[in-house]
């Protein structure tokens, strides 16, 4: 099942994408996808024949696939080709930083460099979304707590990120810096989430290509880490990580631009493209 919310920024209505992939409005089942309907919305729509709901026609935007999200825990080198380019040693634990949800975005749309950006870097992970209140969970318990899967382009500005301060936060937080989407795709249709090729492009050029199996934490020790030390609540989404192939990764290093696009694709999840802008 893959779930979407379809329509202008801020004016987005509910939708799930039906087999033959044609978005079908769910306003009149659900107000809306967010973090409190979530749960409830997904048991609601499990009986549903969509055909039976209206179709949207094309042409749409995607926005965020769920509102309101309550936090997004990101995770820093968690693939070990993308800590060897850094590097940086293999982390004996998951580093996290939160990614202010200010910076989501629907998965087509523009990402503005902030004032004075020199080194902004792209990075396609693996978005998990929490489906059911997670404390204090195991590793065995954990897959149980997922709702399902998105793709999340975690933006970043180098300078910011590594050069003042190391506030990680601060580089991966600029509004616009968190696409998301186009859509979640429910845990029960992606089959090992552990095992799926991610690839970026940028203008046309293939940047990262590689698959989830690199990760060095997987999903079920993220989640029982992360319960030990906070509660993780429906509509949290856990961005795992990047693999190799960014920016800053290269030599010379290559970093976004105004007038660059964005192409990321997960195997399962679809895939987004953004247009680089500076800001106004």
């Amino acid at each position: 099942m893959k779930i979407a919310r379809i329509g202008p920024a801020g004016r987005e209505k509910p939708a799930i994408i039906d087999l033959e992939g044609q978005a079908r409005d769910l306003s009149a089942v659900i107000e809306d996808w967010t973090a409190a309907t979530l749960s409830a919305g997904l048991k609601r729509i499990g009986a549903l024949d969509p055909r039976s709901l209206p179709v949207i026609e094309p042409p749409f935007r995607y926005g965020p696939p769920i509102a309101n999200v309550g936090k997004m825990i990101c995770i820093g080198l968690n693939y070990r080709a993308h800590a060897e380019e850094a590097g940086m040693a293999l982390p004996p634990e998951p580093p996290f930083f939160l990614k202010a949800t200010s910076a989501i975005i629907g998965p087509d749309d523009d990402v503005v460099l902030p004032r004075g950006a020199k080194k902004g870097d792209w990075e396609v992970e693996l978005g998990v979304v929490i489906g059911r209140k997670a404390s204090h969970v195991t590793e065995a318990e954990a897959m149980d707590h997922v709702a399902g899967y998105c793709i999340v382009n975690d933006v970043s500005e180098r300078e910011l990120q590594l050069e003042r301060g190391t506030q990680w936060t601060k580089g991966k937080s600029c509004d616009t810096f968190g696409p998301t989407g186009p859509w979640i795709v429910t845990a029960d249709d992606v089959g090992d989430p552990h095992d799926l090729r991610m690839t970026t492009a940028i203008n046309g050029v293939t940047m990262q290509d590689a698959r989830t199996d690199d990760m060095i934490f997987t999903i079920p020790q993220l989640i029982a880490e992360m319960s030990e030390l906070f509660t993780l609540h429906p509509g949290d989404i856990i961005s795992t990580g990047t693999p190799g192939g960014v920016g800053f990764g290269m030599t010379p290093p290559v970093y976004l631009k105004p007038g660059d696009e964005m192409h990321l694709r997960i195997e399962g999840l679809g895939e987004q493209r953004q247009r680089v802008v500076a800001h106004r």
